[in-house]
């Protein structure tokens, strides 16, 4: 049996080649204790190669080599969204516990047929929501669960994507819904999360065109926020906007009857400096930098469940609450009033 710091080795398949899997890809080579990325495998067998040449793995194009595999003990979903559902499938049919980024699946009986095969199976199926795994974050939702802001009132979760002074460059590129299954989908969690134990009972959104106005009639929508009331009182924004010139920006706060908790930060270093223009601070650019331990810690989790056959701390029942909000949030989108969750399945 092979070993890592005392840990028996859990062998990884990266499944995607991209910038999300890239940084996964050195991560669990690197910095994971008791994991191995042992395969690489893209459709672009470049991409492929270029991630496995860095860290001694092996490369594929074809995906399902590494569900063949009798060494794979799990794999991580990082390709594109459309295709999540079905390679968590393929990979659980394998007998092979299932990592996926956000999102799991774009409908819910997708991700429904994703939670049955992966029961099935009796393997383990994490999602990569990765804002439960930052220090501040966590530590909000421990204050909350803890009761030491009281009842939950007001809520809010916010993703901000950083932005060019010229504009979105590849904003033609981006499929319709994006901001709701891909981009919102954190904060949905997020606020899910952060009020656990309470349902959500209606979602109203605004959302436009704004960013990119000339790519409008494309399906693009670039700039929303969504209201969600929930079952025990609280009321919740989630927002995004997919140019924030000054940075990367992520945020969540609960408001309750006895005080607030917030989490997230703007800064990527205390440092200050003063000028003749004023007061300047660097600020954050990317994911990667805001929530570089708590992508680590997401997968170390991971690895842990997969070792001991246990429950991984997100879920794919926590990925269709989510989903289900995202959807309530683009049917009330399309018809201009709130829609009840009850109403998406």
């Amino acid at each position: 049996m092979q070993t890592d710091h005392g840990l028996h080795v859990v062998r990884i398949a990266l499944i995607g080649a991209g910038r999300i899997g890239t940084m996964h890809a050195g991560n669990i080579a690197r910095r994971v204790p008791g994991a191995e990325l042992k395969t690489v495998a893209d459709p672009r067998l470049d991409a492929a190669q270029q991630v496995a040449e860095k860290y001694y793995a092996t490369a594929t194009a074809n995906v399902d080599d590494a569900f063949k595999d009798p060494d794979i003990d799990a794999v991580v979903v990082t390709s594109i969204a459309a295709a999540h559902a079905e390679l968590i499938e393929k990979a659980a049919d394998a007998g092979k516990a299932v990592f996926c980024e956000k999102p799991a699946s774009l409908t819910l009986p997708e991700i429904d047929r994703a939670i049955e095969v992966t029961r099935r199976a009796g393997v383990p199926f994490q999602v990569g929501f990765n804002r439960r795994f930052a220090k501040d974050f966590a530590a909000a939702r421990q204050a909350v669960a803890e009761g030491a802001i009281g009842t939950p009132q007001l809520m809010r979760s916010v993703t901000r994507d950083p932005g060019l002074p010229g504009g979105m460059v590849h904003a033609r590129n981006i499929k319709p819904w994006t901001i709701f299954r891909e981009t919102l989908i954190h904060d949905f969690d997020t606020l899910l999360w952060l009020n656990a134990g309470a349902e959500p009972i209606e979602v109203y959104t605004r959302a436009d065109t704004l960013v990119a106005p000339q790519y409008k009639d494309d399906g693009l929508i670039d700039t929303a926020v969504v209201m969600i009331a929930f079952d025990n009182g609280a009321i919740a924004t989630a927002e995004a906007n997919f140019s924030s010139l000054y940075g990367y920006d992520v945020r969540g706060e609960v408001f309750g009857s006895k005080g607030m908790v917030t989490a997230g930060r703007h800064a990527s270093s205390p440092m200050l400096h003063y000028n003749e223009h004023g007061i300047q601070q660097q600020t954050l650019r990317s994911d990667e930098e805001m929530f570089a331990d708590a992508y680590v810690q997401e997968v170390s989790d991971f690895t842990e469940a997969v070792r001991n056959n246990g429950t991984p701390p997100v879920t794919g029942e926590d990925a269709r609450r989510a989903l289900r909000v995202a959807l309530a949030a683009m049917k009330s989108h399309e018809e201009h009033r709130p829609v009840a969750p009850s109403e998406i399945g």
